[in-house]
This record gives C-alpha cells, sequence and structure tokens, in this order.
C-alpha cells in the first residue's frame, strides 16, 4: 500500500468517526421540540430561537470569558515556558515540572475543580488564613460564584495546554541561533521578538487553539464556581438536554463549533503577514 493509498484511508476513517457525527448533529439542529417529543420535519424555528431568553447575551459573555481566559494564560505561559525550556538546565527540576503540568490530565475535571470550592469559599482555606492574621476583619464574599472565580478555574484548568505547545515550539530552537542573536549585538528584547518568538509562533497558535476550543465549549467550571451566576453557552446546552430539547442542543453545540471555526479563521487572517499557517509552521519541517 503506498503511502497516498494511506493517506486516503486515514482521510476516509477520519471522516467516518468525525466528520460524519458532526454532521448529523448539524441536520439535527434543523428539527424542533414540540411536547417533549422531536418534530422529523426540516425548519429553521430551532435556530431562531437560540437567541431568545437572553441567549445574545450569553453568547457575548461565553466569547468574552473564552478569550480573556486565552490572553491571560498565554501572558503567563508565554514567559514559564521560555524558563521551562531554556532557562532551567536542571533535567530533575524540568521533569518534576512537566510532571506537575501533565499529571492533571489523568484527573477528572469535575475532582480539580470542585475542590478549589473549599478553598475559595466564605469558611474555606484562604478566607481562613486572612481572618487569623487579621488580614480581614470578614470573610471575603467575591472569591466564589463569579465571573472572577470561573476565570481561575477556567486558568487553572487550561494552563497547561497552552505552556505544552509553546514549551515543545521553543525547545526545538537552536541555542546557537540564541547565542549568536546576543553575539551580533542584539539585546535580549531583541531577541526575544526576532527570534524566540517568531521561531515559537506554531506553538502559540496551537497553544490558543487547544485553550480557546475548550474554554469556549467548558461548563464545568461556570457551574461548579460560577454557582449558577454566571451562565455560558454550555449551560444553555445542559438545560436544553434536560428538557429534553435534543434539537436545540445540536443548534446550541453546532453554534459553538462555528464560533470556534470563526475565531480560527480570524486567527489565520492575524497570521497572513507571516505567510498564512503554512509558513508560520514550516519552521517545524527545518
Amino acid at each position: 500500500m503506498t503511502s497516498e493509498n494511506v493517506v486516503r484511508l486515514f482521510f476516509l476513517f477520519w471522516s467516518l468517526i468525525v466528520m460524519v457525527p458532526l454532521l448529523v448533529l448539524f441536520a439535527y439542529s434543523f428539527f424542533e421540540t414540540k411536547n417533549f417529543a422531536t418534530i422529523y420535519k426540516p425548519t429553521m424555528t430551532t435556530w431562531y430561537s437560540l437567541f431568545d431568553s437572553g441567549r445574545l447575551e450569553v453568547t457575548v459573555r461565553t466569547l468574552r470569558i473564552a478569550l480573556t481566559v486565552t490572553l491571560i494564560a498565554f501572558v503567563i505561559a508565554f514567559p514559564f515556558s521560555l524558563w521551562l525550556a531554556k532557562g532551567t538546565r536542571n533535567k530533575t527540576t524540568k521533569a518534576i515540572v512537566l510532571a506537575l503540568l501533565t499529571i492533571p490530565f489523568f484527573l477528572d475535571l469535575s475532582s480539580r475543580i470542585i475542590i478549589w470550592r473549599s478553598v475559595l469559599s466564605n469558611t474555606g482555606l484562604i478566607n481562613y488564613v486572612f481572618l487569623n492574621l487579621g488580614l480581614t476583619k470578614e470573610p471575603i464574599d467575591w472569591l466564589l460564584y463569579n465571573e472572577w472565580s470561573v476565570h481561575f478555574g477556567m486558568l487553572v484548568t487550561y494552563f497547561p495546554t497552552m505552556v505544552l505547545p509553546i514549551y515543545m515550539a521553543i525547545t526545538i530552537i537552536d541555542d546557537s541561533l540564541i547565542a549568536a542573536s546576543g553575539d551580533l549585538g542584539a539585546s535580549p528584547a531583541q531577541t526575544l521578538f526576532k527570534i524566540i518568538v517568531p521561531l515559537s509562533l506554531p506553538g502559540i497558535l496551537t497553544g490558543f487553539i487547544l485553550t480557546l476550543g475548550p474554554a469556549i465549549a467548558a461548563w464545568i467550571e461556570p457551574s461548579m464556581l460560577g454557582g449558577g451566576f454566571v451562565n455560558l453557552l454550555s449551560n444553555s446546552v445542559e438545560s436544553a438536554y434536560t428538557a429534553l430539547k435534543y434539537p436545540v442542543v445540536a443548534a446550541l453545540s453546532s453554534f459553538v463549533m462555528l464560533l470556534l471555526g470563526i475565531l480560527v479563521v480570524a486567527l489565520g487572517l492575524l497570521t497572513r503577514r507571516l505567510g498564512g499557517f503554512g509558513s508560520v509552521f514550516a519552521v517545524l519541517r527545518s
């Protein structure tokens, strides 16, 4: 079997496993539910109803929180990844940090998030410490059940997905390039923005996609840390599923994927100055 046939077989398999269910999901969104029963007659009613009952506000909130979490994660993750890849030479330290970043993936997300409720609540660890140290006279009540706690929970969850791709991209940058930049008189800032950042763009773009996508579809963090006060699109999906409105679930899920697709296209347009995705990822082949 030639390599071309292998690629075709893989594409066919990928289409059957991934694309077909997505197409079925999208097609299902053009039905509607009446009296808890799905009416299998094509209609746009379900799509028209998406923005009823404040769903437009929920969409804007979802995008705002997802983009904010992604940007904050990048601002923190990039210098951390740079230090991990090039700043530390101790292999033991690097191994421990990488283990700490990957171990959470083997744990249930709800178990990792719910523990923060006992840390951030009025009777939690933070308030206990602050009250006993005399830093506050009353418990801090804004640490939980608001957008701040949702942001915090999502940052904790998606920080590794931003760090690891950037770390891997920076790791493959030849140290001689960085050393040559300094030998030619470049300042650390010039080396950072003219050598390291351009060569690490594949990891940066991958980190953005791997963080932004799950952040848009996140439901555990707003449910457990938002306390019902921070509704996102995922909460609307859960409510529709509970009410047996499966076409609405399909439409909302399709809408989330559409939003992610639009953001990825926008990200691609931003990279056109660098020659597009192909040119950005070409560094991995060099």
